[in-house]
Formats: C-alpha cells, structure tokens, sequence
C-alpha cells in the first residue's frame, strides 16, 4: 500500500473541527436555534485547556459541557473557545482548543463527531487570567454517520436547573472510522 504523503486524516479532522467552529461562531452571534444544545467532551490535560483546579481535580482526563440554558459570554477563535457555565453554583470560564475537543453532540438532530486529541496530555494552565488561544494541529477524526444516538454523558453544571429529558437514539447508529476507508497491509 502507498504512503500517504497528502495526511488526509489531518485534513479531514481539520475540515470536521471546521463544523464545530462555525456552529459555535453562530451560536456566539446569535444563541441556540429551536432545540438545539451541545454536549462537548474535551481533555482537561491537553495543551492549552484553562479550568479550575477544583474541576481539574473532580475531572482529571476528560469532561463533558453542555451547552443549552445556562451559559453566558461563548467566544470563538479560530483555534479555541471560551465559554461561562456555573458548575455547583460557582460560576467558571474555560478555555477550550478544538485540538482538546474528544466529542461533540447535538442530541436534538441526533449529530455527533468525535476526535482523537491531538497530542498527549500536558499541565493544564489552571485558573489562568489569559485567555490567548494555542493552536495545536489535529492527527486524527472519526466521523459518526448521522443520525447518532447521542452517547456523552454532561457534568452536572446546574444543579438547580431542570433535568433534561432522556434523549433516545433514533434508527441505527454506527460508527465510520477513517481507518476504515483505507486499506489495511
């Protein structure tokens, strides 16, 4: 089998890390449209992620977002997003580069991508005032056909907040991995 020389898994994770930038450039300009909300599942130890300690520590290698009724402040880079949630009542800013991003879901359309985190974990930058961006590039992606049941489980970021109703799968989902389309020596 031939090299690939061209890296079209950095290419195609590049272009799927594109969807989840725009979507959440809207999202930043104009809110969520009709149901639609994000679970977002990151690494907290990837390079250029900024939370708490005190989430650090209760989330020590990845953690789920949601984004639905209570968030405030998205802003969206070309290499990260920053966002406010209230986790326990205690308001927290996070940084978060696409390169950290594990998953995201829209449940309402039963929509998900997942990714492989670029690099390996490194020290986190906990409870940084900066908020500069670190662009890292990406390696790999998994695309999930839609539709896709949505999977991600969300950290309790309100607890006062209504429980969202269960969001069921619709039809038969299944997993497209890019290894898949190539051919195996």
């Amino acid at each position: 089998m031939a090299e690939d020389q061209i890296r079209y898994d950095i290419l195609a994770q590049d272009a799927l890390r594109g969807v989840l930038r725009k979507v959440l450039t809207e999202v930043a300009k104009a809110g969520l449209p009709g149901e639609h909300h994000f679970y977002i599942t990151f690494a907290t130890k990837a390079a250029g992620v900024r939370i708490s300690t005190r989430l650090l520590s209760q989330y020590p290698t990845d953690m789920t977002i949601v984004l639905q009724h209570q968030f405030w402040d998205l802003a969206v880079t070309e290499h990260a997003m920053e966002v406010g949630l209230s986790f326990n009542g205690v308001p927290e800013r996070l940084l978060i580069p696409f390169s950290a991003v594990k998953a995201f879901v829209d449940p309402s359309v039963q929509f998900a991508l997942q990714f492989e985190p670029a690099m390996a974990p490194v020290e986190v930058e906990a409870e940084a005032d900066s908020s500069a961006p670190v662009p890292i590039a990406g390696k790999k992606a998994e695309i999930l056909a839609a539709p896709v049941a949505a999977k991600a489980k969300p950290a309790k970021e309100e607890p006062d907040d209504e429980a969202a109703p269960a969001d069921k799968p619709q039809g038969d989902a299944q997993v497209v991995s890019l290894d898949a389309f190539r051919k195996k020596s």
